[in-house]
């Protein structure tokens, strides 16, 4: 169909107009976030209270002359610097690829002519010319269109196109109205034009747009602070506060008693440093970064990395249906005519009955093509797989005439000459109540047909009527209504489930997350989808305009009992998650819309699409899923659940290690003896052993039971008082056995002091060593854990063996560290001693573990929901709330086409 507007008696704005206007408006582009530089992320590592205190005390190593220390602490900080930079860089060097509609191109009118220019120079009362495939540049009102529809999913969240009506000969509003629904001639930046041409003036750019409005509520919304980091930043507070304390004690001390306070300062230093955890924020920013990159390889890029944690955590798990929990890929699953239902199945070679045939031939008849629509996308497979090649197929014909869908009658018509060329044939598609209406068929026959509609909906189908009829070659009639139809027949249309999210629901459940499905689409065709999907429960739906009927107080109360939500508007999504989170929930929260940026920031863990999502959404949210798929999410979980487990294993580690170091540091000074730890021991134990054992834990594979037990509360501590204690017992055996090789070397062999250092030095190594493999996991031996494979391990303990061989063995090491040379005898008691520490430990790891698993999770902990509760809430009678219904009108289900 041409347009009726004679394009060259357009004349547009000028280009001098233009170039005011960009200058007055700005470029017609969204406001985006700057990807962070080195020096940002050096000033937010650095300004951590810990790699505060570890530049500190190196400054006061250069004071005093140590220039090894000084340079090894402040060497290692830099290193963390470096991790964290290059996982951003490589963060935001992803989302650059993605931001694909930023800037679309646009054909304008200007000064009579037609020009193709950036999509961020349009400007106020541009002239656009629109086509089937476009990108929207700007928000614009439809002067004149021909069967122009617009897909506007990032608006509304809802895929079906929707049908644009121009103006007419009115004046063209100033303003814009509100995206979604049909024969509106509003046009929306950043949609996509499915169908048709249009010529459209623009109203607004840039931030003026829809789509910049919704920068005005994210800017009121702050990110959630990750329970891990406030609990982290706690205890490293106050240990610190610990640490610094016990620092000055043993230089008051020191000083009083000895008179020398340079010594004094010395000790209370070591101290210091055995005692402040500075392993901890190593141990996050290595375990968050790697843990982003693991989780990458499953699809999920992390935009904010600590949000790789948090998502082991989620109690409450929102998503999509569409593309998400579907394909996004629209199929004909079901045909009908008037006496019989056959249902297609993707995965059989099932052959089409011959008199649906004629169904199929019609539809394809009454669609383009080479269609962009996916409903005609949908048709044309069905005709590849079941009509090639046979004489139905229809190759040569020729289309003479479109009429096109309008208002008044929701059905288009296509006119072929067939043939032989001797008469036209016309097929027709559109909603099932105009079909039956252009078919002129009795009411009672009407009332039949429809009861198949209905029955194809109750299946989750989206229907669509065809009819076909034959006229003689002529002046052909001016409405579709003048035609002769006969109806053929229904076409339904689903969107399967991708096969994948079963399992990862039931994985859900198994784990103690609720899922629930937020969609636009009716409450019929979500119940439908729920329960092919294993939604429970299935029977209760809450549709969008009840929700806006509730109070905040009965909504936090309705959402325990449900986990559907259809004909949702993407902005009442964050009602939804705030209302959960108001009821004590981890919330993650997908969405792909410019509408849902609001609801992605609000969520603890926002999950933005990658492909079909926004720019907007990504900037608010933690994650990106690069391929849209549900099932990638519960793997993300069960790698976040795996770092927190790790995370707990490390910080086992840290505990137990700190303990002989801290104790080496101050028993000799309050027993008055030379300091067996000097400041360089300090160093090498904790920037160089510790850091390299976290890279063991990380490595770690996941605990059987990682999806099968419930999430751990948002108020449970990280490391409860029975882990610590447990870890401290460790450390404590292990000091035991240093202090026993110590005083046995000094007062039984009368070794100098540099031997029984060196041989207390070494039984610690040795028993840090011990301590790795002991704490990989408390749920196997130290020989389960020797067997089960971790490539990190053995470069761990391989290269402490090398680099205490070099110490021991080199001079100018083994002077260094103020040693004397050991003979293999000494050695041999080191590895006997250094072991012997921890075998206590293997023989009580069955209680242990049932001790560590009540610090994590019980039952009987008032803060832990068992996993039971969550996703089973007290049982509700089968209902729907009003407004909604199992069984919509027939409209309502009824598919109506976009064309």
């Amino acid at each position: 169909m041409a347009f009726t507007l004679d394009l060259t008696a357009v004349k547009g704005i000028s280009e001098s107009e233009a170039a005011v206007r960009l200058i007055e408006d700005g470029p017609n582009e969204l406001p985006q976030s700057q990807p962070r530089g080195v020096l940002a992320i050096a000033q937010d590592v650095a300004g951590e209270p810990m790699f505060l205190m570890l530049v500190s005390c190196g400054v006061l190593y250069l004071i005093l002359g140590d220039i090894e220390e000084a340079l090894m602490l402040l060497g290692f900080v830099f290193v963390v610097m470096g991790i964290t930079f290059h996982q951003e860089h490589k963060t935001e060097r992803a989302l650059e690829a993605l931001r694909d509609l930023s800037s679309p191109r646009a054909l304008v009118i200007r000064d009579h002519t037609q020009m193709r220019i950036a999509g961020r120079e349009v400007v106020r009362n541009d002239i656009l010319i629109l086509s089937e495939g476009d990108r929207v540049p700007a928000d614009a009102v439809l002067l004149e269109g021909a069967n122009l529809a617009v897909n506007e999913s990032l608006l509304t969240g809802e895929p079906i196109p929707v049908r644009k009506k121009a103006v007419g000969d009115g004046v063209a509003p100033t303003a814009m109205g509100r995206p979604g629904g049909d024969d509106l001639p509003f046009l929306f930046s950043g949609t996509l034009v499915v169908s048709g041409q249009g010529i459209a003036t623009t109203i607004a750019t840039g931030a003026k747009t829809e789509l910049g409005k919704i920068g005005k509520a994210l800017q009121e919304l702050d990110p959630e602070e990750t329970s891990l980091r406030r609990q982290t930043a706690g205890m490293i507070r106050n240990l610190a506060i610990i640490g610094l304390a016990s620092c000055i004690l043993v230089v008051v001390v020191y000083g009083f008693t000895r008179g020398n306070w340079t010594n004094g300062f010395l000790a209370g230093l070591t101290l210091a440093m055995a005692m402040l955890p500075e392993e901890f924020p190593v141990v996050l920013t290595i375990f968050l970064a790697l843990g982003a990159w693991r989780i990458s390889q499953r699809n999920v890029l992390a935009r904010r990395i600590p949000a790789v944690e948090s998502l082991g955590s989620t109690t409450v798990l929102c998503s999509d249906k569409t593309g998400t929990l579907t394909l996004n890929r629209m199929t004909v699953a079901g045909l009908s005519n008037a006496n019989e239902m056959f249902f297609l199945d993707d995965n059989k070679k099932t052959a089409l009955p011959e008199h649906f045939n004629q169904l199929v031939k019609f539809s394809s008849l009454a669609s383009k093509r080479d269609p962009f629509d996916p409903m005609e996308q949908a048709i044309k497979a069905v005709e590849g797989r079941f009509l090639t090649g046979k004489e139905h197929y229809h190759a040569d014909w020729k289309l003479e005439h479109e009429y096109p869908l309008s208002h008044e009658m929701l059905a288009l018509s296509h006119v072929w000459r067939s043939p032989d060329g001797a008469h036209y044939e016309i097929a027709s598609k559109g909603a099932p109540e105009a079909i039956l209406d252009l078919c002129h068929l009795e009411e009672e026959e009407q009332g039949r047909l429809l009861k198949q509609v209905v029955e194809m909906a109750d299946n989750g189908l989206r229907v669509l009527g065809v009819a076909s009829a034959t006229f003689d070659i002529g002046e052909l009639p001016k409405s579709q209504h003048d035609f002769p139809f006969k109806f053929i027949g229904f076409l339904g249309f689903s969107d399967p489930i991708r096969p994948t999210v079963p399992g990862a629901i039931k994985e859900c459940y198994e784990a103690g997350i609720k899922v629930v499905m937020i969609t636009g689409d009716y409450p019929g065709t979500a119940q439908h989808v729920a329960r092919q999907i294993g939604l429970k429960p299935d029977n209760v739906v809450i549709t969008g305009p009840e929700l806006d009927e509730m109070s905040d107080a009965e909504l936090q109360e309705r959402v325990s009992g449900t986990c559907i939500y259809a004909r949702v508007a993407p902005e009442q999504k964050l009602r939804l998650v705030e209302a959960y989170k108001a009821r004590g929930e981890i919330v993650a929260m997908t969405g792909d819309g410019i509408n849902d940026a609001p609801a992605l920031k609000a969520a603890h863990i926002g999950i933005a699409m990658g492909a079909r999502g926004t720019d907007v959404a990504r900037e608010a949210s933690s994650l990106v899923l690069l391929d849209d798929d549900f099932t990638s999410i519960v793997a993300a979980t069960r790698v976040g659940r795996t770092i927190y487990d790790n995370i707990k294993k490390a910080m086992a580690y840290i505990f137990a290690i700190h303990v002989p170091i801290a104790g080496l540091s101050l028993i000799p000074v309050l027993l008055g003896w030379d300091m067996i730890l000097l400041p360089v021991h300090i160093v090498f134990l904790e920037l160089l052993i510790d850091p390299a054992c976290s890279v063991v834990f990380e490595a770690e594979a996941e605990e059987p039971d990682v999806m099968s037990r419930p999430p751990r509360h948002p108020d449970a501590q990280l490391f409860g008082t029975s882990d610590i204690l447990l870890s401290v017992l460790q450390g404590v055996k292990v000091l035991c056995s240093a202090l026993a090789v110590f005083l046995i070397s000094r007062l039984c062999f009368h070794h100098d002091m540099a031997e029984a250092r060196a041989l207390t030095f070494t039984t610690l190594i040795v028993a840090n060593l011990c301590l790795i493999i002991t704490n990989r996991s408390w749920k196997r031996s130290i020989i389960g854990n020797l067997q089960t494979p971790n490539s990190a391990q053995w470069w761990v303990i391989g290269g402490g063996l090398v680099f205490l061989g070099m110490i021991l063995f080199e001079p100018f090491l083994r002077n260094l560290f103020r040693f004397n040379i050991l003979h293999a005898s000494d050695v041999i008691i080191c590895f006997i001693a250094g072991i012997g520490s921890i075998f206590w430990f293997e023989g009580i790891k069955e209680n242990l573990q049932a001790i560590a698993s009540q610090s994590s999770v019980s039952s009987d902990d008032p803060l832990v929901t068992p996993a039971s509760k969550r996703i089973r809430p007290t049982p509700v009678r089968p209902m729907i709330f009003s407004g909604s219904s199992d069984r919509p009108g027939v409209a309502e289900k009824a598919f109506i086409s976009s064309k």
